[in-house]
């Protein structure tokens, strides 16, 4: 294959230029390429929840340290990803993959053989520094090469990667472990990631020239400690005492209003490490938004009903794992079509029905107890999968395709952010409201498994309530993003020309 090469005028890739005048193409290889590879490494964000129990026998650690083979890999990415549309806008598609792939490789490479905690715990950070780079990668290359009226079906496929991945991850870690150590969660997944990167580098395009630039390291170090101290402080939230964490989301906050800070500065000089220019553009505010309140409702049920199927119901962590997993699949299955849909009619229909059927299902999980048949649960989780489902696939796409090409890489990295800053803020809620309901209901005399119950259903009334803001957001979302692009660019052009109004002359 030969390189894509950008045209003078606007920048996009001929391959696009293609696409958009011959009508419907195939989904380019170097999209289904990176689908595939975003696929393996997200789906070890959550491959880790189900192997804890045997990890606390084999290695002698206690459950709060277990747990950081999962919360270290979230911390990690919510460190890493702001970083990734200065590294993606400065490198090769094809340097950037192999990096990504061979970080992630070299990661799952060390936990497979790790002899103690200490050493399973670095390659989890090792193996989450690798997985941070792809998603943006992809997203960013989608942009690039896809013709607009075809980024619905080809974000469908995306869907894919970054939805049903994390869904699978406790179903496939169930079935593994079923047959072996948790050692074979990585020795499986490893020829796997060696054949796709190997295949990867053999057939993978470059897309676009890299931009020569310095690094802010100031600002790299911000973002480190402001959205890694944000997330780890969300996922203290419910394990006893509330000091330490709101101290640590308190830092947070103020250290990414730092970060903020020196990127609207660096910004004049237009190298900012993360562009904030991109929240300029109201639709693709509005979809970060809508997609931040979505991860919330998927990881508070992720979160509350294994809790309410292997603690009160007596399910095996594999038995809830195949309960979940067709919601997940249906997730999946569903991006294309939903995709093709989005191309033909727009996103306001699909999204607004998707933003209510997540309100009915995570309603009908406030009815939630101990003799709730289990086809009504996979119902209910079904429908929270599809309708989620409908809602994502077009939202990324408005969201992105409002923005101007050379914002695509720092877009990808805010939404990538902000989905690790929202699962982990949905998280920290579900369970803080549930463990505060559970231990009031107690203290009133009531057993602990019809406190805990009451307290799920406490979360879900809440996740319930806020999922009504995505029906509100949704209806402001426009039909098409090049719509909102024309009406949104000049409100992101004026403020530009106040900051070259104020910027000093030069001498």
């Amino acid at each position: 294959m030969t390189t894509t090469q950008e045209h003078a005028s606007g920048g996009q890739p001929e391959t696009a230029a293609r696409g958009a005048g011959g009508g419907r193409s195939k989904t380019p290889a170097v999209i289904r390429l990176l689908v595939l590879a975003t696929f393996v490494v997200i789906l070890n964000e959550t491959v880790m929840i189900n192997a804890i129990p045997r990890l606390m026998a084999d290695m002698n650690v206690t459950e709060q340290a277990a747990q950081w083979l999962s919360t270290a890999f979230m911390l990690t990415m919510a460190a890493v990803i702001p970083v990734t549309g200065w590294f993606l806008q400065r490198v090769t598609t094809r340097r950037a993959y192999a990096t990504a792939m061979g970080v992630f490789l070299a990661g799952t490479a060390l936990a497979s053989v790790a002899p103690v905690f200490e050493v399973l715990l670095l390659a989890r950070i090792v193996q989450a520094t690798g997985t941070a780079v792809m998603m943006p990668l992809l997203m960013t290359t989608l942009m690039t090469v896809v013709p607009e009226e075809d980024r619905g079906r080809v974000m469908g496929n995306v869907t894919m990667a970054i939805s049903v991945a994390p869904a699978m991850g406790p179903a496939v870690s169930g079935l593994i472990l079923q047959l072996g150590s948790w050692r074979l969660l990585f020795a499986a997944v490893l020829p796997i990631a060696a054949l796709i990167t190997w295949r990867g580098l053999g057939r993978l395009e470059n897309v676009g020239e890299p931009q020569a630039g310095t690094i802010d390291w100031f600002s790299v170090a911000a973002a480190a400690l402001g959205f890694g101290s944000l997330v780890y402080g969300l996922s203290r939230f419910g394990q006893g005492g509330a000091v330490l964490p709101a101290a640590l989301v308190a830092v947070g906050a103020v250290t990414i209003a730092v970060f903020a800070l020196r990127q609207l500065r660096l910004q004049r000089r237009d190298v900012p490490l993360l562009d904030l220019r991109v929240l300029r553009h109201r639709t693709y505010t509005l979809s970060l938004l809508l997609m931040a309140l979505g991860f919330m409702a998927m990881m508070g049920s992720m979160i509350l009903l294994p809790i309410y199927l292997q603690n009160l119901r007596g399910l095996s962590p594999l038995e809830t794992g195949l309960l979940m997993m067709p919601g997940g699949l249906a997730m999946g299955l569903l991006g294309p079509a939903v995709g093709r849909l989005f191309d033909r009619f727009g996103g306001r229909m699909l999204i607004i029905p998707g933003a209510a059927g997540i309100v009915l299902a995570l309603a009908g999980f406030t009815q939630i107890s101990a003799t709730m048949p289990y086809w009504q649960v996979l119902g209910l989780h079904s429908l929270l999968m599809v309708s989620l489902a409908a809602a994502f696939t077009p939202v990324f796409t408005l969201g992105l395709g409002a923005l101007p090409a050379p914002l695509y890489s720092h877009g990808s990295s805010m939404l990538g952010t902000l989905q690790q800053v929202s699962a982990a803020f949905g998280t920290a809620l579900v369970v803080t409201v549930m463990a505060g309901r559970a231990e009031s209901r107690m203290a009133d005399g009531v057993t602990a498994t019809l406190a805990q119950l009451d307290g799920m259903r406490l979360a879900f009334v809440i996740s319930a309530a806020l999922s009504l803001a995505m029906v509100g957001v949704a209806f402001l979302l426009p039909r098409r993003a090049k719509a909102a692009e024309e009406s949104d660019a000049p409100a992101a052009e004026e403020p530009e020309a106040a900051d070259r109004i104020l910027e000093p002359a030069p001498c």
